[in-house]
């Protein structure tokens, strides 16, 4: 029983968890490519990452809520509310990203006042604006994703995540370098392919959703359901603003922490940039297996299967424990190879390598955090685990990685190190949290 179930949540998430990699293949074509022409360019671009991660992140809370809604009202054989809760999530979810997108673009003067580099933070801005609107169709295109993946469709959004990467890729090609008779627009040019890509893919997901058969049952419903309604909203933001806000707390300490790290210098900040892209594309492929296990949480939810919904669980903590192993060891085996897909700058090499170690540390807890979250989130806890993150990262996590980067002068090391204990904070707190509710019953229905 235990295989077999863990068998059904990995098949449901492969195809999340080769999406959620393509994603930050995005951001790693962009960082090698950027990083052929000088580090420099490199350390620009991990600022401005640094500095949309939590505008970015509130986007994607915005959206969130929409999967164990639908994933829930889909459990109850409720199709006229899955439909209601894809309009009204992805209106809301729409407007919020331009407002977002606003906000970032008139805060742009608060980039000269972080204790960066002068020179990067010139290269930066352009770059920086267009990342800011680009969120904007990100916006929009995970919303459908959302409710595609609720659907148990997981392979759509798939497809065209695959699909960005080499479109991404060439729209680089042209414009960071200036081929073709196009302008050599160096980082600005990354930045606007990026925008490209993202259009392109949700019109492609617009059209998908409109006219593939899988969703004509929810499609057709759409004069009776395509209405802004308060409960709809309400139940939307119930969810969506307590799980952003744990994404903020996570993503905001890596950026909080990426932002420190430029004080050191821009070695340090490209060294960082190169060891958090590495960590990220292990952990997009956890965070896959863990909206697998959210959404099958869910369906168990709202068709009333308890006993169900325990073993999905139990099955994936430890499915992410395992994995979180071996990608450890990947790490420390790898710490002098995987920096040179991005420069071939001997110190910063170096000292990528050193953070590689040291990321090595965190990989099981990261897993098991993100887990853990997923878990909390599929049976609709959220305000409690909110609290949890925010303790484990900004009580425990960053105070630590400061004193030990500044006061006692460990350098990007010692920030990183404040990470790993933050996330085996939360991984302890979390993964408590998910099974205390479990065997007490005590879940939110």
């Amino acid at each position: 029983m235990y295989w077999q179930e863990f068998r059904q949540t990995l098949r449901l998430s492969i195809p999340l968890i080769i999406s959620n990699v393509a994603q930050v293949g995005l951001a790693l074509i962009d960082s090698a490519m950027v990083g052929a022409i000088d580090y420099k360019q490199l350390a620009a671009s991990s600022l401005v990452i640094n500095a949309i991660g939590i505008p970015q992140v509130i986007c994607m809370g915005l959206c969130i809520a929409i999967t164990p809604l639908v994933s829930i009202a889909r459990g109850r054989g409720d199709q006229l509310a899955a439909s209601r809760y894809l309009y009204n999530g992805t209106v809301v979810a729409t407007l919020g990203s331009i407002l977002i997108a606003l906000l970032c673009t008139l805060a742009m003067p608060l980039l000269d006042h972080l204790g960066q580099d002068p020179a990067i933070v010139a290269i930066c801005k352009p770059y920086y604006l267009v990342m800011v609107w680009g969120l904007v169709p990100m916006t929009l295109f995970l919303s459908m994703k959302q409710f595609s993946d609720a659907l148990e469709h997981t392979r759509t959004g798939m497809l065209l995540a695959l699909l960005s990467l080499p479109l991404n890729a060439f729209l680089n090609w042209l414009l960071i370098f200036g081929h073709m008779g196009l302008p050599r627009l160096e980082l600005f040019g990354a930045g606007i392919a990026t925008a490209l890509s993202r259009i392109i893919i949700v019109m492609l997901m617009a059209g998908i959703l409109w006219r593939h058969r899988v969703y004509q049952s929810y499609i057709r419903l759409r004069r009776q359901a395509w209405h802004l309604r308060r409960p709809e909203i309400k139940e939307l933001l119930h969810i969506g603003v307590p799980s952003g806000l744990q994404l903020v707390m996570e993503a905001g300490a890596f950026s909080i922490s990426g932002i420190m790290v430029g004080w050191l210098g821009a070695e340090a900040q490209a060294a960082h940039q190169i060891a958090l892209n590495c960590a990220s594309t292990t952990f997009m492929a956890v965070l896959g297996l863990a909206m697998g296990a959210s959404i099958r949480a869910s369906h168990a939810l709202g068709a009333g299967r308890p006993d169900q919904l325990k073993v999905i669980g139990k099955t994936t903590i430890m499915g992410g424990l395992l994995y979180g192993l071996a990608t450890a060891l990947l790490f420390v085996l790898l710490r002098q190879l995987l920096p040179l897909m991005f420069t071939t700058e001997p110190a910063v090499v170096e000292s990528a390598a050193t953070l590689l170690l040291v990321a090595a540390l965190f990989q099981a807890s990261d897993s098991l955090q993100c887990i853990g979250a997923g878990l909390c989130r599929g049976i609709k806890d959220v305000k409690i685990p909110t609290a949890l993150v925010a303790l484990a990262y900004w009580v425990i996590g960053i105070p630590v990685g400061y004193y030990l980067a500044f006061p006692l002068q460990w350098g990007a090391a010692g920030i990183w190190w404040g990470l790993v204990i933050g996330l085996s904070a939360a991984a302890i707190l979390l993964n408590q949290r998910f099974l205390r509710l479990m065997k007490t019953a005590a879940m939110a229905i």
